[in-house]
């Protein structure tokens, strides 16, 4: 039997919510996103109260997102999941550990709760801690609590590779292969592969089968973030070749950290268009080595 090739077509691409100004309110943030020719919008839950207490929003309130988004038609597809960077799931400190996974048994409903399908967990068991085996060893606790109460509710956890701690996808597969499960995936960030300094499409490889979902942004070594497409060292074009060789079928989405620029709309809308080209590369020198 031939194994599936993937269609770039029906590879949605989907916008950061911190692309966008933090003034918007979430119909004017979705219908930006529209216009900036964008599928879906990842919500974020960081580390900051006010993100955090998102999770604590009513019915009526979690309902009004939901209208916002069908009125839209841009589904809030995906959440990133980066408050356990101030309350680690591996925190030596037993009451920053139970914060960590009420956040986490929060995040589930309301990922639930808005249609919300998969979960970005953070690649660390601790942040601004040293790790241990203690703090690995209860991260993983932490992590198998998650999963339990995510797969009884239908929502999928992808671990990120992070620019420490876990940062190559061989190290997230360590879990993935542990919980050995269509319930916890990988969810990759090329931009954090090249970061680390490591070879994107061997990476890719290793993978392979198991990604959820692909954070797109560009990177320098030294600089994580707020470097322009095309101005880095991610080599887009190979790592779209590389996801269509490797059967890569899920959305995608571009990481842009520009809520606090004027043009941040114009910035998004034309990286909508730059990443979409460089997709259509990859996916045509795929097929192009398959004639070959």
């Amino acid at each position: 039997m031939n194994t599936w090739k993937p269609n770039l077509d029906a590879i949605t691409l989907g916008m950061y919510e911190k692309a966008l100004s933090d003034e918007l309110t979430w119909p004017q943030r979705l219908s930006a996103a529209r216009e900036a020719n964008f599928d879906f919008v990842e919500i974020s839950i960081d580390d900051s109260d006010e993100r955090i207490k998102r999770l604590d929003w009513n019915a009526t309130q979690r309902s009004i997102l939901r209208q916002a988004s069908q009125d839209s038609g841009v589904p809030i597809q995906s959440m990133s999941l980066s408050a356990h960077r101030r309350f680690p799931l591996g925190g030596q400190d037993s009451k920053v550990r139970q914060e960590g996974l009420d956040i986490f048994k929060k995040a589930i409903q309301f990922a639930v709760d808005v249609g919300i399908r998969y979960i970005l967990l953070a690649g660390i068991d601790v942040y601004y801690e040293e790790s241990t085996e203690q703090t690995r060893e209860d991260f993983l606790k932490g992590l198998e609590l998650g999963f339990e109460w995510a797969s009884q509710a239908g929502v999928v956890l992808a671990l990120e590779n992070w620019d420490i701690r876990l940062d190559s996808l061989t190290k997230v597969m360590n879990y993935v292969n542990y919980f050995n499960s269509p319930w916890f995936q990988a969810y990759v960030d090329i931009g954090n592969l090249a970061y680390a300094g490591y070879d994107v499409l061997t990476e890719l490889d290793a993978a392979r089968g198991h990604i959820a979902a692909v954070h797109v942004k560009d990177t320098l070594r030294g600089q994580l973030r707020y470097v322009s497409l095309g101005e880095g060292i991610v080599p887009f074009s190979k790592a779209f070749s590389r996801l269509a060789a490797i059967g890569f079928q899920g959305p995608i989405a571009l990481e842009l950290w520009t809520a606090d620029l004027p043009n941040s709309l114009e910035i998004v809308t034309a990286g909508n268009a730059w990443i979409r080209a460089r997709m259509a590369e990859g996916w045509r020198a795929y097929y192009e080595d398959l004639k070959e």
